[in-house]
Order: C-alpha cells, then structure tokens, then sequence
C-alpha cells in the first residue's frame, strides 16, 4: 500500500502559488467583511424563499418578497446573487389553446376592446378554458377571473368541455361574489359560451355577455396569462395519474398559491387577495 504523500510545507505552498509568507498569514487571520457577511445572510433568504415557491419566483418577484420582509435589495444584486447560486426561476414554455369558434350559435359585441383596466371588483369578468392531461385522456378546466384583481373567483373541473363545464365556473362565481349584476363577462367565441344554457345564466343574473374578436387571442389576454403561469409554473412541472390527484393539485395551485400567495405584476406586485384586502382597507 502506497502511504499518502505527506502535506507540503507552508513556504512550499507560498512559492508555488507565488504570494509572501506574510500575505499568506494576513490573509487567514482576516476577518470577514461586513459586505460578505451582508451577502451571505442576503444568499439564505434568498434560496429559502426559491424553495418555498419550488423555483417558480425569478429574481423580480424574490426582490418584491425581500422587501416585505424589510431587506432592501436591488434588482441588480438580487439577480447577481441568484446567477452565483445557480438559481433560476422556471423557464416560460409556449403551450397550445385551442376553442371551437366554427358554429352558427349567436356571437356578443366585444364590450372591452382589450381595455383590461378595471376600477373595481365584480366591474368586468374574464373566462376560458384550457385542458390538462391525465394519463391517456384531457380533462377541461373552465375558470372565472375578476379583472380588477386577477383573482380566479370561480372554477369547474371536468371530462367533458362542454356547455356545462362553463356554467359551472360562471355559478361558481356569482355565489362567491355574492350574485352582483350588470357585470361585463368576457369570453372568447367558443360554442360553449354561445350555448343557450350560458345565455341563460347570463340574462336571469343581470350580467352582459362581451366576446373577444374573431380568432383573435389578445382580447382575452388575462385568461390566457393565468393558464400560461398555470402550466409552466404547475402542470408541466408534474404527471398526474388520476383526476382525483389532478383536482387536488388544481385546487391547491389556484386557491392556497395563485390567489393568496403569489405575486402579480400587473398588481404592484400584490397577490390577488392582498391586493384586494388593500383596497378594501383604502376605500373604508
């Protein structure tokens, strides 16, 4: 057995790296800066709130959530400490939406016009659906957003993308909001929501029914942000073997994370309900 080969001398290790003795020395009895030890305490929390979002957070919202916890951080430093610990938040991916606009059921006048402002709750609504893969089949999520808030006010979860999957969500969402009237829903032309049944719900609750143009994705672009941060953020980061485990996930994304917890651009950086209680709070 080869013995180990023994340790080289400190005046060895000096020459070979070409620094002084002296230098050497004065180097480790050096104290930690006050700037390193400013950076480590800044990498802990930092990776502490990555993980509580399971990566989903990038440098801009980590900041935000930095600064309600009372630690000032720049933009630029934050995203410097991430790049050195090999943080990234998940990366945006494209995914397909697709709806059955070719039918001959009546078509509503766009009533927005992609003016996604609202001044209120319970002012304009938004509604769509996506699909989620479940195994060998497509389950159809139907969701209600308030615009004023970004807030998913009401949701259905189905086999069938059908007339009663969309009024499913829209019912759910009169009921938690307290059945207001005269509320702006927006919707793309899909069949589901010219169906007689939609209608119906529409007119014996008051609401005005508004339709996004022909083939044209931007007039409902709130929807379509919250099923684009739905999918890259959740869904693909998993597989799902049965609809029960895929409505226990979608429940838990939409109304323990997206509506309470994370932060929305758009909202100063508000989650929905925060930004909500916020408002409320100014108005009394």
């Amino acid at each position: 057995m080869i013995a180990d080969e023994p340790m080289l001398p400190i005046a060895r290790k000096c020459a070979i790296m070409n620094v002084s003795r002296s230098g050497y020395y004065d180097w480790r009895q050096r104290e930690v800066s006050r700037r390193e030890l400013a950076n480590q305490d800044l990498d802990a929390q930092i990776q502490t709130i990555y993980h509580n979002h399971a990566g989903r957070y990038g440098y801009r919202r980590i900041c935000e959530e930095l600064r309600d916890m009372g630690i000032c951080a720049s933009l630029e430093r934050v995203r410097r400490r991430m790049k050195r610990l090999n943080l990234k938040g998940i990366q945006h991916r494209k995914f397909k939406h697709t709806t059955n606009s070719k039918h001959n059921l009546p078509i509503m006048p766009n009533l927005l016009e992609q003016n996604f402002s609202a001044d209120q709750a319970n002012q304009v609504w938004v509604a769509d659906i996506t699909y989620i893969r479940v195994k060998q089949q497509w389950l159809y999520l139907a969701v209600v957003i308030d615009l004023y808030s970004r807030k998913v006010i009401g949701w259905a979860f189905g086999e069938r993308i059908n007339a009663t999957l969309v009024c499913q969500a829209l019912k759910s969402a009169l009921h938690q909001r307290g059945y207001p009237t005269e509320v702006i829903v927006h919707t793309d032309r899909g069949s589901q929501y010219c169906s007689r049944l939609y209608r119906r719900i529409i007119k014996n609750y008051a609401l005005h029914a508004s339709m996004s143009g022909k083939g044209n994705c931007y007039d409902n672009a709130a929807c379509e942000s919250f099923f684009h941060t739905l999918k890259v953020e959740w869904v693909y980061q998993q597989t799902f073997n049965s609809i029960e485990q895929a409505r226990t996930a979608i429940f838990w994304f939409i109304e323990a994370y997206y509506n309470r917890k994370r932060k929305h651009s758009t909202l100063g950086y508000f989650s929905p309900v925060n930004f909500e209680l916020a408002n409320s709070k100014l108005a009394a």
